[in-house]
């Protein structure tokens, strides 16, 4: 088998490099502010993207997919005074671009008046464009990709002779480009790369089977783990697996791995979203500047991270972004907002239109070993099924699969149990935050061990 080096593959020379042709996009926002100024809008506000790359998937060491794909969108959205409607496309021809802005402008002045409509302020559009460091173009051709992935599954599958089947390793890279442009005179132009490797394994046969797996994500080929790396973590994580047993019902600790703790502060950001607040379905409804989780819960955001996932000098309205802490000490210091919902709640935006930018857990010191001995007897989450989560009312309540733990130490693995409890009283009890950071994501987090919940076992 071939094994591909990653510095020999540093330098774009492929399709995946090329369609990124950010001039062109900056071209087609402009010429359709033009078209909407022409149709007799107020203010109008344009958004073009456009992606390119390549994912291979093998499957017990044969290939199952190639795909590449070159995806281009154009939004435009108007406003006549209050009123807004927007259009898109993906045809760049310029009898296609004036349609879209007619189609747009046509529907504005059918559409009833909204106060809150409208650009963010001028003063606050972004003016300092720092490198991010986003863009690092890699490009295989597919036969290279396919040896990476075939790499990793071995290396996988060779990690046990137990493990006798495979849901395949999956190879993806990906450069998009992006401009945003609104009449405010406001341009701000993006590139970034994606490159991912995944890998996911079975054990087992009948009612006792397991899967499980392992990815590695970044901005630069060269800072992804190696394919053999990747087999190897995911074959460790699933043999893991193999007995996993349920567990009678209780009330125990529950610490959550930097994966699933991810989802965890995400409920609490949507809850904190200025949409989740001006239509009052927040169990954070009114609560900034009051205690929303222990004392030892701090949330900051970081946009300007180098190779980050959410690094951008600017939000999807052109908005400067900014370093804050939206939690500090457990008190929520302000919401998550747009300029619409900011104007609903009668605020100023947050600059966070299209999201939180790299929102950092800061931990409490303990590294997982620590985790597992403070918590000494409970549930390690790993995995969690199921939509039951209500954001009006805080009620949680999601099937999960993980591993007990005894005295400190993992005992055995665990599934088909249900963890229960609410979201308010989950924050604020939680015990410590590891510093087994998980940078693979928009939120940055380690290991979150909470005081006690309920589990129901068979």
């Amino acid at each position: 088998m071939t094994v591909l080096q990653k510095g020999n593959m540093k330098h774009p020379t492929s399709d995946v490099d090329e369609g990124v042709a950010l001039d062109e996009l900056t071209a087609i926002a402009t010429q359709m502010l033009q078209l909407a100024r022409d149709a007799g809008a107020s203010q109008a506000e344009v958004a073009v993207d456009t992606d390119v790359g390549l994912q291979v998937t093998v499957r017990n060491g044969a290939v199952e997919t190639v795909e590449h794909h070159r995806d281009r969108g154009i939004g435009i959205s108007v406003y006549f005074g209050k009123r807004k409607a927007s259009a898109s496309s993906s045809d760049i021809q310029a009898e296609s671009l004036q349609k879209t802005v007619t189609q747009a402008c046509e529907m504005a002045r059918h559409t009833q008046p909204d106060p809150c409509h409208g650009l963010a302020d001028a003063a606050r559009m972004a003016q300092v464009f720092p490198d991010l460091k986003l863009d690092h173009p890699w490009n295989p051709n597919p036969g290279q990709a396919i040896d990476i992935a075939l790499e990793c599954e071995t290396a996988g599958r060779d990690f046990d002779s137990r493990i006798r089947n495979s849901d395949g390793a999956s190879v993806s890279t990906s450069r998009s480009g992006s401009v945003y442009a609104n009449s405010h005179g406001f341009v701000g132009v993006r590139s970034s790369t994606s490159h991912s490797l995944s890998c996911v394994l079975i054990v087992g046969e009948g009612e006792a089977m397991q899967r499980d797996y392992h990815y590695s994500a970044a901005r630069d080929f060269d800072d992804l783990q190696s394919a053999s790396a990747v087999g190897r973590e995911a074959g460790r994580r699933t043999t893991a697996r193999i007995g996993a047993r349920g567990i009678d019902s209780t009330r125990a600790p529950i610490l959550f791995n930097p994966e699933t703790s991810r989802g965890l502060i995400g409920h609490l950001i949507a809850a904190a979203g200025g949409r989740a607040q001006y239509r009052e379905a927040s169990f954070l409804l009114g609560k900034a500047g009051q205690a929303v989780a222990a004392e030892r819960v701090s949330l900051s955001e970081c946009p300007f991270l180098p190779g980050a996932w959410g690094s951008t000098a600017f939000d999807s309205e052109g908005v400067a972004t900014s370093e804050r802490d939206l939690v500090a000490n457990g008190v929520l210091s302000g919401y998550v907002l747009s300029q619409y919902s900011a104007a609903r709640l009668g605020l100023k935006t947050t600059g966070n239109a299209g999201g939180v930018h790299n929102l950092q857990v800061h931990d409490t010191g303990e590294d997982f070993t620590d985790l597992l001995r403070k918590m000494d007897r409970g549930l390690l989450v790993t995995s969690l099924m199921g939509q039951g989560v209500n954001l009006v009312n805080g009620d949680y309540s999601r099937g999960a699969a993980g591993f007990w733990v005894e005295n400190g130490a993992i005992a055995f693995p665990v599934q088909e149990v249900t963890i229960a409890g609410n979201l308010a009283d989950m924050f604020k009890h939680i015990v410590a935050l590891g510093r087994d950071l998980d940078d693979r994501g928009n939120i940055r987090s380690g290991s979150i061990l909470i005081e006690e919940m309920t589990i129901a076992g068979c």
